[in-house]
């Protein structure tokens, strides 16, 4: 049976503690040069409504380092732009590849696609979640802390699909996280109603309160995609919510600072902060890599094996 990755409770726990330390041995083969092609002769198409960096570099490079290849397609290029029912794109892409990567703003469209499609769906970014940089993001806490046990997280920010994503991490790993957000920009309610209940979480508009004894303190972006014209009004609603010595000051000693990129400096982090956790940051965004490798092989090879 198929299995798609539309958001991260889309896996069990067993199965995202393997794909970390597959990922992990990846990044190994990767920087020995080890070559490792386990999806030669398959292709994934990658749909993008949303502009990419990292998830068009991250996903493609990834299938080529796996021997497959991937194909970009844009609204403008496809009949989707056009206004192809969603469960025809589904059904016809199901007959020309192996999966599909989509990015977009509706995660009722990622679902969609799922539900139609015969072939895995990977959900690469939507307006609810961000899967594969969550994933991505606990392989760099391992790599940096040794383990996720008796890790606090503090998410500083808006409660986006990061944000969301974070939220489902702490349910699926049982994570203690602390969440700070102005007051009218709250993540999913659900989903925060569910971790409230199966896990350490604590939801405040105090920043200062939310990174007290934290590890890890995570930020992204005030504004995302599609929201631009609430520029002026998040900029004003998120003021004091930056990511400065003196709130990393309240962390514990060892703490460390990530953020998903872009960073948009002077906004939801300094400058300085910035570039004293830049390898770390950058860290995450290679990681993007080896943990979408993980997922790749996985979805298209059935490889299920951690070394």
């Amino acid at each position: 049976m198929k299995r798609d990755f539309t958001k991260l409770l889309d896996i069990t726990r067993k199965e995202c503690d393997q794909l970390l330390k597959r990922a992990k041995h990846l990044k190994k083969l990767r920087q020995a040069g080890k070559p490792w092609q386990p999806l030669a002769g398959k292709s994934l198409a990658m749909i993008f409504e949303k502009a990419s960096t990292r998830t068009r570099l991250s996903f493609e490079a990834g299938m080529h380092q796996l021997g497959g290849h991937a194909m970009f397609l844009s609204p403008s290029e496809t009949q989707i732009g056009r206004g192809e029912p969603i469960q025809d794109t589904a059904r016809v892409l199901s007959r020309y590849v192996n999966g599909v990567m989509i990015r977009t703003f509706s995660q009722d469209k990622v679902e969609d696609l799922a539900k139609w499609a015969a072939i895995p769906v990977i959900n690469g970014l939507s307006d609810q979640y961000h899967p594969c940089q969550t994933l991505a993001d606990l392989q760099t806490i391992e790599e940096c802390k040794g383990s996720l046990k008796n890790v606090k997280v503090a998410y500083i920010g808006d409660g986006n699909n990061v944000a969301n994503s974070w939220l489902e991490a702490a349910i699926l790993m049982k994570l203690s996280l602390s969440i700070a957000v102005p007051k009218g920009y709250l993540p999913d309610r659900e989903l925060t109603e569910r971790a409230l209940s199966s896990t350490d979480l604590s939801i405040t508009n105090d920043p200062a309160e939310a990174v007290r004894n934290a590890d890890v303190i995570y930020t992204d972006v005030w504004v995302s995609m599609g929201q631009e014209k609430e520029k002026a009004s998040r900029k004003k609603a998120f003021k004091g919510y930056r990511i400065d010595n003196k709130l990393l000051g309240l962390a514990r000693r060892d703490a460390i600072v990530m953020h998903c990129l872009p960073a948009y400096r002077g906004q939801e982090i300094t400058d300085e902060v910035f570039e004293r956790f830049s390898n770390i940051i950058f860290t995450q965004a290679e990681n993007r890599l080896h943990a979408q490798k993980a997922l790749l092989e996985w979805l298209l090879a059935g490889q299920t094996k951690t070394s």
